[in-house]
């Protein structure tokens, strides 16, 4: 419980009408996409650096846990205030500074929506790639302290290959700057890539710059429908193996297919047991080339069907049914458990055996779809946790898909961060020495423990107060 000349302090830094402490307010900043909950004792919203800092510095001195917060969407509790204290929300921090089209730079607020500087940058003839699938409300902050991933990642990387500069308040309330506007910096220790998908844990981000590319003359995108869902994973080696990178490069498995296909805008058969996104962007004459040639290397593979956008509402269509997948899995049962695996992408029909193998072992419905350009799989462990022992039952499966990823040399995170639902599983990827230097590094950075205590890390195994 804080004291009440701390909520007064806290008032008197952003204003009142900043600050909540009725329940009803702390109910709706108590919970993200996991839906588990934890009260804090207080939200706060601030709106500019000055004021995250003076907020670090009274929980620093009251040893107060301050949770940094954007949209609440991760998939892994990084947004659950564990061990109460002060919801710092940064929704209000959310102005695109600068968009520099000299330079391909913007600097931007962490509660700008992704999809918002997305929009912005285009209408200049710029682009900003990763796109998260909740692009239309996550916030940068989030994407940064995630780092952030989505279906472009494969051809443009993540969201730490477009961070070249932060504004960071520390643990102690001081305001830091790391990285430039500039490319290239080797000045000291890298701490910008440092702060990249350290989950809130080391400081608050309170500016990122970021850089952009010129938008791409055109696209084209293509959904193939396979036989077996081995075909199509052959399918995305054989588009790699013929020199092209494709911009995204998705797939669903069966499962996942009979989800969608009563609502498909695209007639999916019965016999489709495999579907392909596929995009290419760039010049136009070289993607027409590149799209006869993905269906030259696939075609031999099972292909049943498919279709290539000529219009923007094609395209649309096509990329409707990936968005249809997310709210349609719990027509399978009503309890959903999302893991994020990654595999190297030669892996991914080994991975896909295996999990098929584990959904029959265990009779629960595992549903399949992800990101099969770089590796990425979202597994998606469908159940009722009515029936007796269920719980148990999807304890032992993520256990057995987390370990079958290691073994074919993948990572139990791909996109999704390890916050409080994987933290018990790092170790099975992370050796502990490796371990404890992180825990060192979290120890320099916020000695008291304020920053999102209670994540990455179990909780007997927290960095030491001193």
């Amino acid at each position: 419980m804080i004291e009440k000349k701390v909520i007064q302090s806290l008032k008197g830094i952003v204003g009142k009408d900043n600050v909540y402490a009725d329940k009803s307010d702390k109910i709706t900043h108590s919970y993200d996409a996991t839906q588990k909950s934890y009260l804090p004792d207080v939200v706060v919203y601030a709106e500019s650096a000055a004021q995250v800092s003076e907020i670090v510095k009274i929980a620093n001195t009251h040893v107060i846990p301050v949770l940094a917060r954007g949209a609440g969407s991760g998939f892994t509790g990084g947004s659950l205030p564990v061990r109460g204290g002060i919801v710092l929300v940064l929704t209000k921090m959310d102005r695109i500074l600068d968009i520099d089209t000299e330079n391909l730079v913007a600097v931007v607020e962490p509660g700008v929506v992704t999809s918002v500087l997305q929009r912005e940058a285009e209408k200049l003839g710029l682009f900003y790639p990763p796109d998260p699938a909740s692009k239309d409300f996550c916030t940068l902050g989030g994407n940064v302290a995630e780092c952030a991933g989505g279906p472009r990642c494969v051809k443009y990387g993540v969201t730490k290959d477009y961070i070249l500069g932060l504004e960071v308040v520390t643990a102690t309330g001081e305001i830091i700057r790391t990285g430039g506007k500039t490319l290239k910096n080797v000045v000291g220790y890298d701490l910008t890539k440092l702060f990249v998908g350290s989950e809130g844990t080391l400081g608050i981000v309170t500016e990122i710059v970021l850089k952009l590319l010129p938008k791409p003359e055109a696209k084209k995108t293509m959904l193939v429908q396979f036989e077996t869902i081995h075909g199509a994973a052959r399918g995305v080696a054989e588009i790699v193996r013929a020199k092209i990178i494709p911009t995204t490069l998705e797939f669903l498995d069966a499962a996942t297919i009979d989800c969608i296909r009563d609502i498909s805008p695209i007639p999916l058969p019965k016999e489709c047991k495999a579907i392909l996104i596929i995009e290419v962007d760039g010049d136009r004459e070289i993607i027409e080339r590149q799209a006869v040639k993905i269906m030259d290397v696939i075609q031999p593979l099972g292909v049943l069907d498919t279709l290539i956008a000529s219009t923007a509402e094609e395209s649309e269509e096509i990329w409707q049914v990936r968005r249809n997948v997310s709210s349609s899995l719990r027509k399978v049962n009503p309890d959903k458990f999302n893991e994020d695996i990654v595999v190297p992408r030669s892996k991914v029909p080994d991975m896909i055996t295996a999990l098929e193998g584990l959904a029959e072992k265990y009779s629960v419905p595992i549903v399949n779809f992800g990101h099969a350009g770089d590796g990425n799989i979202h597994v998606n462990i469908m159940v009722d946790l009515a029936e007796e022992g269920m719980a148990e039952t999807v304890q032992k499966v993520m256990d057995e898909v987390f370990r079958a990823a290691l073994a074919l040399e993948g990572s139990i995170s791909g996109e999704h961060g390890i916050g409080t639902s994987k933290m018990n599983y790092l170790g099975m990827e992370v050796d502990s020495a490796t371990v404890g230097y992180m825990q060192r590094i979290k120890s320099a950075f916020d000695p008291k423990n304020i920053l999102n205590p209670g994540k990455i890390f179990q909780s007997s195994a927290d960095p030491i107060r001193k």
